[in-house]
């Protein structure tokens, strides 16, 4: 098992050459809008999970995530031979791509806090409104006339 800061730097530099390969030399156009956001490497550096992103075509459209997936099922032997070059490692790690779900679990994270957020409005609305249901003051004090009495006889 190799050291884990080692799988680290090696991620990290996987993550690096698939990226700017994607970016500047794989021509599939079925790549243009995917962004590699980070690579995980097994204790053994034998294997490598890099996970991405697309994003869409506009800030409208939904992407095109089957596309995305075909495209980097296909490019995997050229981006392989760009890591096993880039690296200099005895063993070249298998790649295996895995679409991110942290952006859309931040998206719903986003979502439910506004709404939260909403609740908290309309209940700090409601408490400012809020007007007792008996008297204003329910507690009893005492007669302060009556202590005078007591602390003068």
């Amino acid at each position: 098992m190799a050291d884990p800061a080692r799988a680290a730097r090696l991620a990290k530099r996987i993550t690096t050459i698939v990226a700017s390969a994607i970016g500047g030399e794989i021509k599939d156009p079925r790549l243009a809008h995917v962004t590699i956001t980070d690579c995980r490497v097994t204790g053994d550096l034998h294997d490598a999970t890099v996970f991405y992103t697309v994003m869409g075509d506009s800030v409208e459209s939904e992407p095109d995530v089957a596309e995305a997936a075909a495209g980097l099922a296909a490019a995997t032997g050229a981006l392989r031979s760009k890591v096993g070059a880039g690296t200099g490692v005895r063993f070249t790690p298998t790649l295996r791509f895995e679409l991110d779900m942290v952006p859309d679990a931040t998206r719903a994270m986003d979502e439910l806090l506004a709404r939260a957020k909403a609740q908290d409005e309309l209940v700090a609305q409601a408490a400012r409104d809020a007007r007792p249901a008996g008297e204003e003051d329910p507690y009893k004090h005492d007669d302060p006339s009556a202590e005078e009495e007591d602390t003068v006889g």
